[in-house]
């Protein structure tokens, strides 16, 4: 390497391994390893130090040839930063130059099947991918009819929702084992805004179509529905209306996010706050899923506190239950839960799962047919089930006005839900997934569908592992699945008609199985931390009790206090010395550990900005019984002469081994210089800046020395920036200020007290 020389030198003094650092003309000092508060590699290696391949020129200067013998670190000279009309031109002149090669490639990253598809194996994927793909077909086909309820649509939407979820996933999606297409929060989410504008409109959100003979709800005549243009639009007419209105707004939410590359967004709703998001919200399907297992009328509440109105209501109509609709979901839940008991035990031995819903679906569709369910007993039913397609249809865009802040948290929701499964999957599959392109296939999930009469999809969990289970290879199952939904629609739709919206309610609660059952993870989680535990009861407490709306926010806002509150009061820790080595750790925790006679050496496991400034300062002077602050006022007021004058003494002037502006004042602390370990700190802002300027003049008015030790590069230039090393930028500012290692801080504090005391003694 030219202009670069590599020795060892072993210091005659200590007798270990050093690197020394220069850059031209500054001075040069020995470094032991990164930070010996904890064990590292030791830097005789010389290929961690400098790494194979070819390293750019560095210019030495020639003064290296005058002091041989040691390990010459040099630092490069970072380069010049561009301006911001420079730096957007050159992005412009990126991003709009056109080639056949970079429009192949940006095709590429949009439609990812493109690009896997070369490359697909039959012998090998195709078997899987084909069982896979017939499984989730017949496992969906009853789930989207029992999903409809908790939407308020006709079964019909949710079909043509299945349908093209799975084949725009299929071309735009990165994971190869997601399942998407309707998901249980996402339809409740929707169900909540569709029955608020029937509500508005003059309909009835608790009427769910009176049965087979009159599948069409009357118009309830109102200024309202004059008001909306609703002439000739029924209620499930305006139903279908709001929810392709609300799915295309979060749609365009989501492929915005994409766009802008928000897919990090996402990374913010931790894993505690979906849980027990799920947690809330599936006891809210439950609790509306409640009228259609009993078979009584009662109103869709609306608002906060919907689960306790609609438990009140179902207790005051308790005796008006449907004998019939008890009797059959009871046969169907006990039959469903077992089968999924049953299913869990035996997984390993099962290599495809039991389609229990669709025989549950089956067997209770012939019953209700053949012995005339809803004709003797009034039992409510799925109803006329068109065949086909219907013509696609531009969403309103006054509703879409209406309901632009609801598709917020409905976007949030099934990006979060989609992205962290994707992932998952990815790293349990030995693959990579790109979560913005993840954003921009949901997104596209839900803004072309809508205009084909389809509302908002997701990926979903339950389907997801199936989908794993049955031997899944790729998305070609999506094809698969779509096909098998397109059977449906085509011709077997129409044999649904006498199915009971009870079993179809029960096929939607025992979906809630493993959701309901995580509330056994809250006491671990409360023992791994509390923090995360409160986030979860407090996010699904807020969804039953208020709403899932306001159970989200309070869930994103807990997780930013709590991540706040950590780095608002980290752990701080006094460090003594391992033996004879040059590790540091804290002495609270360590047993034998040996102090240093006259310095403290301070550790701070968090960042020091505006939030935690003072907490660092208390800290300190605790651990170190010495309120320097209050220390150094008191004897400015006495007006006592410490050497040190009231401006920053170090602003604009070298600070050397030894320092002219320093003497040894006598402290009741007993210690003279004190070391802060910045190897935890991860940033520091005006105010921390601002707080270590104050900390070292109290310090120095006191005659202490205050070294900071592992600074990373970050903390190294904000230093460096804000004026604490003075006005000369580089080796010569740092040069007795920062040190690469506790140990080497620590040895240089004791050299200077040693010369200090020497020079006060000849004095």
């Amino acid at each position: 390497m030219a202009g670069l020389r590599l020795e060892e030198e072993v210091d005659g003094k200590q007798g270990t391994l050093g690197l020394v650092t220069r850059v031209s003309g500054s001075l040069r000092r020995p470094l032991t390893p990164a930070c010996p508060t904890a064990p590292a590699t030791t830097p005789t290696s010389l290929l961690q130090v400098f790494p194979r391949g070819p390293v750019p020129r560095m210019d030495v200067s020639p003064e290296h040839t005058e002091q041989g013998g040691g390990l010459v670190l040099v630092r490069r000279q970072p380069p010049a930063p561009r301006g911001v009309l420079e730096t957007l031109k050159a992005r412009l002149q990126w991003n709009c130059t056109c080639s056949a090669q970079g429009a192949g490639a940006l095709v590429q990253d949009l439609l990812p099947a493109t690009r896997w598809l070369r490359q697909y194996h039959p012998r090998e994927d195709l078997a899987g991918d084909v069982m896979s793909g017939l499984v989730i077909g017949i496992i969906l086909v009853p789930q989207a009819i029992a999903y409809s309820l908790l939407a308020g649509l006709q079964p019909i939407y949710s079909l043509y929702t299945s349908f093209f979820a799975n084949l725009i996933y299929f071309l735009m999606g990165t994971s190869r084992h997601v399942s998407v297409g309707i998901f249980s929060l996402l339809c409740l989410m929707l169900g909540q805004v569709v029955d608020r504008e029937l509500l508005l409109a003059g309909f009835d959100p608790a009427q769910d179509g009176p049965g087979p003979r009159d599948n069409g709800s009357t118009l309830n005549a109102s200024a309202a529905t004059l008001a909306l243009g609703l002439q000739g639009c029924g209620r499930d007419c305006y139903a279908i209306r709001v929810a392709t209105a609300l799915t295309l707004v979060a749609g365009i939410y989501q492929v915005l996010m994409g766009v802008l590359q928000l897919g990090f967004v996402s990374a913010y709703l931790s894993q505690p706050l979906l849980d027990g998001f799920a947690m809330g919200a599936s006891v809210t399907i439950l609790t509306s899923q409640l009228r259609h297992l009993l078979g009584v009328r009662v109103p869709r509440h609306q608002g906060p506190g919907m689960v306790v109105s609609t438990w009140l209501s179902l207790l005051r109509s308790a005796g008006q239950a449907n004998l019939c609709d008890v009797l059959t979901s009871t046969v169907c839940l006990s039959v469903l839960l077992a089968a999924k008991e049953l299913s869990d035990r035996f997984r390993h031995r099962l290599k495809v799962p039991l389609p229990t819903e669709l025989l549950v679906i089956l067997v209770a569709t012939l019953a209700s047919h053949f012995g005339q369910f809803h004709e003797r007993f009034g039992s409510s039913v799925a109803g006329d089930i068109p065949t086909g397609f219907m013509a696609p249809q531009v969403p309103d865009p006054r509703l879409m006005w209406r309901v632009a802040l609801d598709a917020v948290p409905l976007a949030l929701v099934g990006s979060a839900f989609s992205i962290s499964l994707a992932e998952m999957f990815a790293r349990s599959h030995g693959y990579s997934v790109r979560a913005n392109q993840e954003l921009l296939a949901v997104g596209c999930c839900n803004v072309l569908p809508a205009f084909f009469h389809c509302f908002a999809t997701s990926a979903a969990l339950a389907k997801s592992l199936v989908k794993t289970a049955t031997g899944c290879h790729t998305q070609l199952s999506s094809v698969v699945s779509a096909a098998v939904v397109l059977l449906v629609l085509l011709a077997l739709a129409p044999l649904f008609r006498d199915l009971q919206r009870s079993v179809l309610a029960c096929v939607i609660v025992a979906s809630l199985r493993g959701a309901l059952r995580k509330v056994r993870d809250v006491p671990q989680l409360w023992r791994l931390s509390p923090a995360d535990a409160l986030v979860w009861v407090a996010t699904a407490a807020t969804c039953v009790l208020v709403s899932t709306e306001a159970g989200l926010l309070v869930g994103v806002l807990l997780s930013l206090l709590s991540l706040a509150g950590r780095t608002q009061r980290p752990h701080a820790a006094l460090l003594a010395r391992i033996g004879d080595s040059g590790f540091y750790e804290d002495a609270q925790e360590f047993e034998g550990l040996v102090p240093e006679p006259g310095v403290r050496v301070f550790r701070f496991a968090g960042p020091l900005y505006y939030a935690n400034k003072d907490f660092f300062l208390r800290s300190l002077y605790s651990l170190t019984g010495l309120d320097a602050g209050r220390e150094a006022a008191r004897r400015k007021e006495k007006g006592s002469e410490t050497g040190v004058s009231e401006e920053d003494p170090v602003e604009g002037k070298e600070l050397g081994p030894v320092s002219s502006s320093a003497v040894l004042v006598p402290t009741a602390a007993g210690f003279h210089a004190v070391v802060i370990d910045c190897a935890p700190l991860l940033f520091l802002d005006m105010a921390g800046m601002a707080t270590l300027r104050d900390l070292r003049r109290d310090y120095e008015a006191l005659g202490i020395t205050l070294l900071l030790a592992c600074c990373s590069p970050g903390v190294r230039e904000a230093l460096q920036r804000g004026g604490f090393l003075g006005e000369d930028q580089g080796d010569m500012a740092e040069e007795g200020q920062l040190f690469h290692s506790v140990h080497s801080a620590v040895q240089a504090a004791q050299a200077r007290h040693r010369e200090l005391a020497a020079a006060d003694s000849t004095l």
